[in-house]
């Protein structure tokens, strides 16, 4: 077991945030309103692709994922797979949609084909759902870091405001522009840490590539699907999941949303979507083949004097505490220069997701609520100020929403966040659905009570399918709120579009 030098940690945080800020600085040098809302159309589709990977990964992913696979063997990848055809469903039906209305905010789709209620619920809801899943995002990476100082050095907080204060800077003034680039060089630093890591891996149990490959399958977490159809994690449940999880949290999300937008044109935002979402497959095996690693190197050192002191940091890692397997043997068993990799990856798969949340929250905010599209009263000093304030507004939020969950963190992170998901971004995939795919005006001023409603009903189902038949609904349940939601609209529906 090796100590982490706690002078190595400050000095790679330190590095790679001062090249962080150089690469802001240079994109954000000419900035102006469009650039931060939309990079001016300007962006390769190819450096968005790439980018978005970090984006779609982020700490979370970085952590739980490989932790999870203790638990869930690879009983995560079916909801990878169904993750492609959302994509698919983004490319020909939302990105067209958006670009054929020319939006900022995707949102204001709602307002043109329901009304005023509508369109502030959709916004509303999406502002919810984002700053509640930024949040566990970024506490979960704040946590890491916090754990790799010496105890009772630094307080959490300090950590925490340090953290979300250098994301304010970072993306203060560039925006999309800037976070568009950014997101390259996270992207890359994530993807060598999980390289590094596998390698190293494979060296201290002395495998070669093939001995690997043949180790990770021949273990009993190389499971792919899971046939019990109670359980959360069955395959056809978690495929479905992912095909509308992506849909909600890629397609109806503005953060999302505001980086294919900014590219030139309809065509090259479709490539992006499309490589996108071969890669992330790709990349989330990798995590998983990762995972199973590190679950084989546990076990192979769990009969020793080490693998006591190993069983001892990880806790009882069958259960909530699988989120420290990555930390633990990345930092303290694998040498310095995976500890190192380790960290500067997981701010990697971080600052894209923080700063894109606190971008996106920003334009919504704009655009949605103060209606900087629509009004003339307002200079543009006027708007810079007003998409400052609420800039750090947003992100002293996160950081009080942060303090919050650290005092009363108690579940696996990668489920909290999807589930998260599927209760708030329920919603907004049935105005969505209903918008595109039926001819009905709806009772606008009824809309705020049916996205309440929904959520309040999916909970109740998912309750007693547990309590009374043992069923599991898992985030399956995105897919009822959004059909409560549909329902809940064609009840109130007020004739058909002219």
């Amino acid at each position: 077991m090796h100590q982490f030098p706690l002078s190595w940690l400050l000095t790679a945080f330190t590095l790679y945030t001062a090249l962080l800020f150089f690469i802001s600085w240079l994109t954000s040098r000419k900035a102006d309103t469009g650039s931060y809302f939309l990079g001016n159309k300007k962006s390769p589709w190819y450096i968005v692709a790439y980018g978005m990977v970090g984006t779609s990964i982020s700490g979370v992913t970085f952590i739980s994922v490989p932790g999870n696979v203790l638990n869930q063997n690879f009983y995560y990848m079916p909801l990878v797979l169904g993750f492609v055809v959302g994509y698919l469903v983004i490319a020909k039906i939302l990105i067209p949609l958006y670009y054929r209305m020319n939006l900022t905010s995707i949102y204001g789709y709602l307002e043109s084909r329901f009304g005023f209620f509508t369109y502030k619920t959709g916004a509303s809801v999406f502002m919810v759902s984002r700053i509640l899943g930024a949040a566990v995002r970024i506490f979960v990476v704040v946590l890491v870091l916090h754990t790799f100082l010496p105890q009772d050095s630094v307080p959490f907080w300090v950590v925490a405001f340090v953290f979300m204060f250098l994301i304010f800077l970072y993306t203060f003034k560039g925006g999309v522009k800037t976070i568009i680039w950014t997101d390259v060089l996270q992207t890359t630093f994530m993807l060598l840490a999980v390289g590094l890591t596998i390698f190293f891996v494979a060296r201290e149990m002395q495998w070669s590539i093939g001995e690997m490959a043949s180790a990770v399958a021949e273990s009993e977490y190389s499971k792919w699907l899971d046939f019990e159809w109670s359980n959360s994690t069955n395959a056809i449940k978690q495929f479905i999941a992912g095909i509308f999880i992506t849909i909600v949290m890629t397609g109806l999300d503005q953060e999302m949303m505001q980086k294919n937008l900014s590219c030139k044109n309809i065509g090259e935002a479709q490539k992006n979507i499309y490589t996108t979402s071969i890669t992330i497959v790709i990349v989330n095996f990798f995590f998983l083949f990762m995972g199973a690693m590190l679950a084989i190197f546990v076990n192979s050192k769990l009969g020793g004097m080490e693998g006591i002191g190993l069983a001892n940091e990880l806790g009882e890692f069958t259960k909530a505490q699988t989120d420290k397997l990555f930390p633990t043997i990345a930092s303290q068993y694998l040498g310095l220069g995976v500890g190192l990799f380790f960290i500067i990856g997981l701010i990697s798969a971080s600052y894209p997701s923080a700063g894109g949340a606190l971008t996106s929250l920003t334009t919504s905010f704009c655009i949605d609520f103060v209606g900087f599209g629509k009004r003339t009263d307002l200079t543009d000093q006027r708007k810079k100020r007003i998409r400052q304030s609420a800039h750090a507004g947003f992100a002293f939020l996160f950081f009080l929403i942060i303090l919050v969950l650290y005092a009363v963190n108690n579940q696996t992170v990668i489920d909290l966040v999807y589930m998260l998901a599927a209760y708030t971004y329920g919603p907004l995939l049935g105005f969505f659905f209903f918008g595109i795919f039926t001819k009905y005006n709806v009772k606008d001023r009824f809309m705020p009570y049916v996205a309440i409603a929904s959520p309040i009903l999916c909970y109740v189902l998912d309750y007693l399918g547990k309590e009374l038949f043992g069923f599991g609904f898992g985030f399956t349940i995105l897919i009822a709120n959004g059909l409560f939601t549909f329902i809940g609209m064609y009840l109130f529906r007020d004739g058909k579009r002219s």
